[in-house]
């Protein structure tokens, strides 16, 4: 007797993905008694797993690590939803296996090997999961040949009308990592993208096996062999920064997380104005302007270069990494929440009204958008359908499909999974 596990959240070649985000399973006994017959079993992690699961019968924020199912002798399929457990994340694929248990002879009827895949901070990767990053964003540059310079092409001069100075700010660089962290994962699916906690030191960042150190002509630093050794953008080999502030330290002058979110004053829990906005304490301005100008000098500075270093999307992480947690303690995911993202008339620019595509994923190539939509449409998934080939402003609200649907497939290390409660009238 065996038991058959179809989980959601599989991709093309077989193996399952997680995040704090619950999937819908199905489990089902092959080979049982029959019709009036069934089997108790027990889900439940295997013994020394380094990522941890999560159970419950029903989409919710209260899984266990165990569960408990009657499966029918004829074998008709049970429905349990699964998810990491928070806190608990993989190291790598396969180092936490959802075991089903024969509840009365403890045998083990079926193991699948999985991993609890988060974005982590930068700081705290063990030395595999920083490699396996650096190697698939490596392939991904291609020394300049490669599709990375597509993404270039999305973040320069001509285009910042699209991305920045307005309230699609946060929006447009979530639907931009995403698509650059799928174009990882299809390099290497074990890959999230890292951030950079720009409030805190970070001395395993900047270091020659990590992200870089500059030499004293800004020219950045690594060791033999690191896949960014040739890095290429423009035509141009090698990475402009100057490290303005010591590696044991965080830049001067940047807000903390704490004042970002301001949490519970009841001035930043609406998205407008102070807290997106760039007004002084907009998040676009500080923490976000201040991260990149902490450097002094290089291409990491200014808006229209930045992307040419890898950085940029450390740095930019950590800003969406601000929103989600910004959105999960005031519970702003909806897309008709006023608070949540703005929805007063009239109209702002075409690109960062809620309901608006964005550029360059919708290929508008007609004034006021730029001439050019380079990279095509948003990289697929195989583990969800959301947002799309050409996402608009709203589908990047509700990552986590807290409200339902589908979720973008991507989590923070810090950034629980939480169903809003209803309101009590």
């Amino acid at each position: 007797m065996n038991v058959e596990v179809s989980i959601a959240s599989t991709n093309d070649d077989g193996r399952v993905f997680l995040t704090w985000t619950p999937v819908q399973c199905t489990a089902r006994l092959i080979d049982g008694s029959g019709v009036g017959s069934a089997v108790s079993v027990t889900l439940r992690n295997s013994a020394g797993s380094v990522g941890q699961l999560v159970f419950d019968t029903v989409r919710s924020h209260h899984g266990t690590p165990t569960l408990q199912l009657s499966l029918p002798g004829d074998g008709s399929p049970v429905r349990f939803w699964i998810a990491g457990q928070f806190q608990k994340p993989s190291l790598d694929f396969g180092d936490v296996k959802l075991e089903v248990v024969d509840d009365s002879s403890a045998a083990v009827l079926s193991s699948t090997p999985m991993m609890v895949r988060v974005r982590k901070n930068a700081q705290t990767l063990s030395a595999t999961e920083r490699d396996r990053f650096l190697n698939a964003f490596g392939i991904l540059n291609g020394q300049g040949a490669g599709r990375f310079s597509e993404f270039r092409d999305m973040h320069v001069s001509s285009t910042l009308g699209e991305s920045h100075n307005n309230w699609g700010f946060l929006p447009w660089h979530r639907s931009y990592l995403l698509d650059l962290e799928r174009e990882l994962q299809s390099i290497d699916a074990r890959v999230a993208l890292p951030y950079w906690r720009f409030d805190q030191p970070a001395p395993q960042l900047f270091t020659r096996d990590f992200m870089g150190i500059p030499n004293a002509n800004d020219r950045v630093q690594f060791t033999p062999g690191h896949p960014f050794q040739q890095w290429t953008t423009e035509g141009q080999t090698g990475i402009i920064r100057r490290q303005r502030f010591p590696v044991s330290t965080r830049p001067p002058g940047l807000k903390t997380e704490s004042q970002t979110l301001a949490f519970g004053n009841g001035v930043f829990d609406a998205f407008g104005e102070p807290f997106v906005g760039t007004a002084a304490g907009g998040i676009e301005l500080n923490p976000h302007g201040g991260a990149h100008t902490s450097f002094g000098f290089g291409w990491i500075i200014s808006p229209p270069s930045a992307p040419r270093d890898p950085m940029f999307f450390l740095l930019h992480c950590n800003v969406d990494r601000l929103w989600a947690k910004w959105q999960w303690f005031f519970k702003r995911s909806s897309d008709t929440d006023p608070n949540a993202y703005h929805l007063r008339q009239p109209p702002v620019r075409v690109g960062h009204n809620i309901g608006d595509t964005m550029w360059p994923w919708n290929g508008v190539t007609g004034n006021p958008r730029p001439s050019t939509a380079p990279g095509g449409t948003l990289a697929a998934s195989a583990l969800t359908s959301a947002p799309g080939p050409s996402p608009r402003v709203r589908s990047m609200l509700d990552y986590q499909a807290v409200l339902g649907g589908a979720h973008l497939g991507f989590d923070y290390d810090d950034v629980p999974f939480e169903i809003p409660q209803p309101a009590i009238t």
